[in-house]
């Protein structure tokens, strides 16, 4: 048995995908900013979050329009959301400097991004203040998909994603690896392991 030890508590799950939130101002100004804390919540209803500093210019805009879009960026423009994290949306046109394109969304206010191949459209149902971050609780209210990365029965083949992820603890964006199974592929053999 390897020996084991305690270290001090922190939110260090890993790997954790890496997002571009994008929100607008009360003039229709879109905004974006690169996000690592984001999860599911619930799958029916479809409901997701985010966790937002209170200082970050976003948490001002989704907090006054209770919308948001989840964009799924990829290795393709890293640099671009690199450059989305590290500035704020009060200082500079984060679209206009990365080149980034940002696309109508059908059921809420803040757009899409063209260049990210998944979208979720959401409308807060509740924020929940934890300490240094707070939660916005999303409904997925639609799913765009760009449909490049779609299979022939029109469902989203994962193997076609080029998603970033984050390792909060070295600072620094990885890519996903092989696929290593199908959930469930373990129950015949322990179930055949189990009769012997």
């Amino acid at each position: 048995m390897s020996s084991r030890r305690d270290l001090k508590p922190a939110s260090i799950l890993y790997p954790t995908p890496v997002v571009l939130t994008t929100s607008i101002d009360e003039n229709g100004k879109p905004n974006v900013c690169t996000l690592a804390a984001s999860g599911i919540l619930s799958g029916n209803p479809p409901h997701v979050s985010i966790s937002v500093r209170p200082s970050r210019y976003s948490h001002a805009l989704i907090r006054k329009t209770k919308e948001y879009v989840i964009n799924f960026p990829t290795t393709d423009i890293l640099k671009e959301t690199d450059f989305c994290g590290i500035v704020s949306g009060r200082k500079v046109d984060k679209f206009k400097i990365t080149g980034l394109t940002p696309v109508e969304a059908r059921k809420v206010k803040p757009p899409i991004i063209n260049e990210c191949q998944i979208s979720l459209e959401c409308k807060v149902k509740d924020i929940i203040k934890l300490g240094s971050h707070d939660v916005f609780v999303g409904e997925v209210v639609n799913l765009n998909v760009d449909e490049n990365v779609l299979s022939q029965s029109k469902t989203i083949d994962y193997t076609k994603l080029r998603p970033i992820t984050w390792n909060p603890i070295t600072e620094e964006y990885h890519s996903l690896g092989e696929r290593l199974a199908k959930a469930g592929y373990s129950r015949k053999m322990f179930e055949t392991s189990q009769k012997h």
